[in-house]
Order: C-alpha cells, then sequence, then structure tokens
C-alpha cells in the first residue's frame, strides 16, 4: 500500500473509532475510555488531516463538534452553533496559542478572561421578553436536543430575568454540572434503591439533563455556570466585552463561576492555570482544565473561526486524572490495624501528573462491583494527592479465559484467618497479636492506659523496641532487660529501670482490661466488661462456642464469630499463655459479682456529662460498670440517667428535652454509697 493510501486507512480507521467514542460519551452518557484517550485519537486525527488536507471530509469528526441527539428528544437548530474549543496540552502549546492571537492583533499584550473549564454539560437557554422558553443541549452543534422541561428544575436556572433592561430575544450558553457533594449523595441514594450508581459527576449530570420524565430530573441536584452568549436580538444596548456580559448576565440574575477572572499577558495566563490548579481538589465541583477567550468582541471578529473553534479562545487542559491501563496482578495489604486492602497492580501509567503503578481496589464488595481481573484493561483515576483507584473495567477489550478473582481466606503476611464481618465492608486478619503487619499497632493499643496501663511505654518507644527487634509480640515486652532498654534513643538506666517497674505493676490487672488489651475486633471496653461478668473467666470465654457467646448481653453474631475466630488462632492462643504463664504472670482477681446486686444502675443505661469533683469521669465509668450499667456517650430515649457534673454541655440540655432523669454529683454520689 502507498504512504497516501497508509494515511487514508488510519484516518478511516480514526474516525470510526471517534464516532464511536463519541456515542458512546454523548448518546449512552457511558463512556469507555478516558478524555485523555479521546483527545489523543482526536490530535491523531487532526495532525493526519494537516499533513493530507486532499483526504479531509465534511463528515470527519474534525468538522463537527459531537454525536447525533438522542431520538426521544425533540431537535432544536442552533441560529449560531455552538462550537468546541481547541485545546492546549502543554505551557509551549499554550505560548504558540498566545503568539498567533498577539501577532494577528500586532500588539504584544491580549486581555483574556480566565475561567475553570467545567466538567459537565453544554447548554443553551433562550429567553424572550425575560422569560425562558426553550432549552437545548449542544448535540452535534448545529442541532441539539429540547430539554426545556427538565431544565426548568434546576433551581439555579431563572425562570425569570432579573429587572427590564435584557433584549428582547437572549441566548445564554453554560455549563451544567453536578456539585461533587450532590454526586456522592445521589450515588448513595442510587446503591440504596438497588439501581445502578454513576462514574462520575459528568455522567451524572448528563444522564439527569436528558431524562424524559422531568420528575426524575427534579430529584438531581443539577447546577448551571454561563458562560456566554448565544442569538441577542437586539444587541445595540450589549457590553464591548466578554467580561462585561458576563457580568451583565449575572445582573440579569444568571449563574456565572466566581472563579472568573481577567487576565493580561501570557505569564498571567499561566499564574492563573497554576493558581486555580493548587486549588483545584478544593472546589466543590470537577474541573478539567482553565479556559482562556479574548475579552474584546471587536478582536474576536477580528481573529474569527476555524471549522470547529473559534480562533480566539482555547481551553488549557490539566493532566489527565484518568487513564488507560492494564491490571498485571492484584494484592492484598494488610494495615496497622488488620485491615485487608486489595491493591491492583498496574502496568506503569502518567495520570494526575505523576507515574502511577498501583491503585486502591478499596475491599471484596469493590473487586465484586467492578468484576475486575488479572489482566484486565481499566480506567484509572488519580485525582490531586487522592489515592489513585481502579474506576471501571473496559470489558470489550478483556482476554478470553480471564479467571474471576478470588479474595484470599488467610492474611498473606501472618496466615491466620481472615474475617468477614458481614455488616461491614472491611475484611481483617484475625492474627492481632501476632501478625507483623500489626505488631506496632498491638503493642500500642495494649499498653494503653484503658488495657494494660504500662506507664512509660508510649508511641516512640514502641516504635524503637520493633524497629530495633527486640519486640516481637506483647510477651516480649515482659522479658525486655534493663541494659537492651537503657541503650535506646532518648533513654537512660533511670527511664529503662521505671518501664521495668511499671510493666511488673501491670502484670496485676483485671479481667476485663486484659481482654480490652487482647485487641479482639469489635470488642471494646464495654464488651469485654459484659465477657468477664458473663464467663467468669478467661478459659470459659476462649472455649466458647459462638451461640454460648451471642448469649452475652450486647454481643450480636458479628461480634461473636471474631472472638470466637480470634481465640482458634494457635499463634493468639500461644501470646495469651504465654502472658499468663508462670515465667510472665499476668494476672487479676475473681470478678466480684455481689456489688452488682440491688444496684440502683444494675441494666441501666447511663450518660456522664460535664466534671464530677468527687472523681474523674473514668473513675465515675469504672465504678458504673462494676454496679452493672451500660455507659453510653450520648443521650437518646434509651437513656435511664444522666449524671451532670460542672459545665455541663448538650447531653444535659438533651436530656431535659427528652424528660431523662438527671442525677446531680450529690444524688449520684449518694446512689453509689451503699453499693
Amino acid at each position: 500500500m502507498t504512504r497516501a493510501g497508509d494515511a487514508a486507512a488510519r484516518i478511516e480507521a480514526l474516525r470510526e473509532s471517534i464516532r464511536y467514542h463519541n456515542y458512546r460519551y454523548y448518546v449512552l452518557d457511558d463512556p469507555e475510555i478516558p478524555d485523555a484517550e479521546f483527545d489523543r485519537l482526536f490530535r491523531e486525527l487532526v495532525e493526519l488531516e494537516q499533513q493530507h488536507p486532499e483526504l479531509i471530509s465534511a463528515d470527519s469528526p474534525t468538522q463537527r463538534v459531537g454525536a447525533e441527539p438522542l431520538a426521544e428528544f425533540a431537535k432544536v437548530t442552533h441560529v449560531i452553533p455552538m462550537l468546541s474549543l481547541n485545546n492546549a496540552f502543554s505551557e509551549e502549546e499554550l505560548a504558540a496559542f498566545y503568539k498567533r492571537v498577539s501577532e494577528k492583533l500586532e500588539t504584544e499584550t491580549v486581555e483574556f478572561v480566565a475561567e475553570p473549564k467545567l466538567d459537565g454539560l453544554a447548554l443553551s437557554i433562550t429567553y424572550e421578553n425575560g422569560k425562558l422558553v426553550n432549552a437545548a443541549t449542544r448535540g452535534d452543534g448545529v442541532t441539539g436536543e429540547d430539554v426545556t422541561h427538565n431544565v426548568r428544575t434546576i433551581d439555579s436556572v431563572p425562570l425569570r430575568l432579573r429587572g427590564s433592561d435584557y433584549p428582547r430575544l437572549l441566548e445564554v450558553r453554560g455549563e451544567v454540572f453536578m456539585p461533587l457533594a450532590g454526586f456522592e449523595e445521589l450515588n448513595r441514594r442510587q446503591q440504596k434503591m438497588g439501581e445502578k450508581t454513576f462514574a462520575n459527576p459528568r455522567n451524572a449530570a448528563a444522564g439527569s439533563l436528558r431524562q424524559l420524565d422531568p420528575r426524575i430530573t427534579a430529584q438531581r441536584p443539577l447546577q448551571i455556570f454561563c458562560y456566554g452568549l448565544g442569538q441577542v436580538q437586539p444587541d445595540k444596548e450589549l457590553p464591548v466585552s466578554h467580561y462585561d456580559s458576563l457580568m451583565q448576565l449575572r445582573q440579569w440574575g444568571l449563574r456565572v463561576c466566581p472563579e472568573v477572572t481577567r487576565v493580561s499577558g501570557f505569564k498571567c495566563c499561566l499564574d492563573y492555570y497554576q493558581n486555580l490548579s493548587a486549588k483545584r481538589s478544593a472546589l466543590p465541583y470537577e474541573i478539567d482544565g482553565v479556559v482562556y477567550k479574548v475579552n474584546s468582541f471587536v478582536q474576536q471578529q477580528q481573529l474569527g473561526f476555524v471549522s470547529r473553534a473559534p480562533r480566539w479562545a482555547i481551553a488549557h487542559k490539566f493532566p489527565a486524572q484518568e487513564e488507560l491501563t492494564v491490571v498485571e496482578a492484584i494484592d492484598v495489604q494488610v494495615g496497622r490495624t488488620g485491615a485487608i486492602t486489595p491493591v491492583a497492580r498496574l502496568k506503569p501509567v502518567f495520570v494526575g501528573g505523576v507515574t502511577v503503578t498501583n491503585a486502591t481496589l478499596h475491599n471484596r464488595d469493590e473487586i465484586e462491583r467492578l468484576d475486575v481481573r488479572v489482566d484486565d484493561t481499566v480506567i484509572v483515576r488519580r485525582a490531586g494527592d487522592v489515592i489513585p483507584k481502579v474506576v471501571s473495567v473496559v470489558k470489550s477489550k478483556r482476554k478470553a479465559g480471564a479467571r474471576k478473582y478470588k479474595f484470599p481466606d488467610k492474611c498473606p503476611v501472618c496466615h491466620s484467618s481472615i474475617v468477614y464481618e458481614p455488616e461491614q465492608v472491611v475484611a481483617r486478619c484475625s492474627g492481632g497479636l501476632f501478625c507483623s503487619a500489626q505488631r506496632k499497632q498491638s503493642i500500642k493499643h495494649f499498653a494503653s492506659r484503658r488495657a494494660m496501663d504500662i506507664e512509660g511505654l508510649g508511641d516512640k518507644l514502641v516504635e524503637q523496641l520493633v524497629d530495633e527487634g527486640l519486640v516481637q509480640d506483647v510477651s516480649d515486652l515482659y522479658r525486655l532487660d534493663k541494659t537492651r532498654i537503657a541503650g535506646l534513643e532518648r533513654m537512660a538506666d533511670k527511664s529503662a529501670e521505671n518501664l521495668l517497674k511499671a510493666l511488673d505493676v501491670s502484670k496485676n490487672t483485671t479481667l476485663p482490661r486484659f481482654l480490652y488489651a487482647l485487641g479482639i475486633g469489635q470488642v471494646g471496653e464495654a464488651t469485654a466488661l459484659a465477657l468477664a461478668r458473663h464467663f467468669g473467666d478467661l478459659d470459659a470465654i476462649m472455649s466458647a462456642s459462638v451461640e454460648q457467646l451471642t448469649a452475652v448481653d450486647d454481643v450480636g453474631p458479628v461480634v461473636a464469630e471474631s472472638i470466637h475466630t480470634f481465640f482458634r488462632q494457635p499463634h493468639n492462643k500461644d501470646i495469651v499463655k504465654k502472658l499468663r504463664g508462670k515465667t510472665i504472670g499476668i494476672h487479676w482477681p475473681a470478678l466480684e459479682k455481689k456489688q452488682v446486686s440491688g444496684s440502683p444502675f444494675a441494666d441501666k443505661t447511663v450518660v456522664l456529662t460535664g466534671t464530677l469533683a468527687a472523681m474523674t469521669r473514668d473513675q465515675a465509668k469504672a465504678r458504673l460498670q462494676e454496679l452493672g450499667a451500660k455507659v453510653a456517650g450520648s443521650v437518646s430515649r434509651k437513656t435511664d440517667f444522666v449524671v451532670v457534673g460542672e459545665d455541663a454541655g448538650s447531653k444535659a440540655d438533651k436530656a431535659r428535652e427528652l424528660g431523662v432523669t438527671m442525677l446531680d454529683e450529690k444524688t449520684f454520689l449518694d446512689k453509689l454509697g451503699g453499693h
């Protein structure tokens, strides 16, 4: 085949590909590739057609803006076509644009209007005598879809203009979008109702605006920013610049992006781009670049248009936040609390300004939802400093025979069982006392004030002990010698001696504290106390079945399964045995149940608020728990008593509102006194 023949074949292949992706993007609202990949295809076609102008045809995607409108909507012809913008992907391309404009206008300094490039859906709204009469999507730039009834449901679109100085006919153009908070809430609602969720805010906005039933659109959190004018009659009194026209639109009650500003010269354009890029992640809506438009309408007319875009405007795109790549493997990582997180190992791809090789898959449910498999082609997204994630799978590119991923049932670090909690999305390693991935966290928890209360064993010292290889698990704490401790950074003989004394003191504890210190998933202080009271000793708890554990107050099936699994792990049992053995000798007195008998707080829910003079909040909590009370953190209709100390806050107000019995400190102490 000749060189021209090769070019013709490639051009036709690109046109077919772009038409296909236009159809998925504009008509189905279900893009298969990220914007960056589409931009590359389009730019390649533009370059080839520039090299071979004889091959340009009227039906080429470069000669039009979008795709055909949906058949279900009435068609609207735009009197003034809604054109697209050319893109600049680098500082050099922006500089070339600026040079062309300044040379054509014969001036070194050009004034532009700069604004964010929103990731939404372009819209035309027509007002006659100040009243909204028509709204249409851009469609293919010449013919769009009539979405008037849907647009009337958008709160930020005025049904009547403010004032009286507007033209008889005013066509306003803008971008319909969905704020990030609204998008997240919409997806939560969709998921709750068992309906399809949206991949991104742009898809959500497009799908919402193009509903055949306006009542559905009315329930969606759509917004609009107006960015320009279309047809205007008469136009004699209009401002002479783009910026002033936007300010005029604002006066008529139309919404204009607050980030819009005027910039003069190439450096100011770059400064705006960099400043907006820095604040991008903090904006309440998604943007993918900056749009620069020559401010003067006279200068815009001088510059004119090319076939599909104005010469006086350009979109300066941010680095792509989404890219295509391939999943080379799926691994799981174990977090410091035992949480199991699946991670996709990716073929390296440049996205969001950095090279990405890993992306989170969040949890087992997310893997199943995406149906991601090894060797799949996926869209990966990275926004700002957010951890990269897999957004979707391009299933049309999936290889035959690709196997569905099976989530592991053993921890990859310590080989303990992974616990899947039915009511929670997080899976956890059950080898908390042994697993090296959780080592530091388990030791810190074990030594904490409400657990074994080992004074002097703070977070930094734990880090040193583990990093130096002195402690592999919590039982090693009680085998430390003074010389090794004193040799650590910021330690000396005296501090080492104090730590050893604190460790020795901690051996005399209580069963609830010891249970809590073990760090069993779902077992907090209250559950530990309930277990101790119900079973009386640790051996009974360790050998209890799931059914026996669920008989304990406040222990449901999920918590029971977590406790049962924990004590079935050989490593956990070995460490507990070491801690209780003769060498270490952690012990506790038998739990005295007689105090609960006749207690006014037995089986009652109590909330503490304010400061008590006679004891600390922790001491009051411990005393109440000894007497059979459940100490809660918030007031509800199920609360029996609220103990009110000095400087009580909103909990006291809530108690009054609900009519809950309130005890001042004296009454509280009197009730404690006899028990």
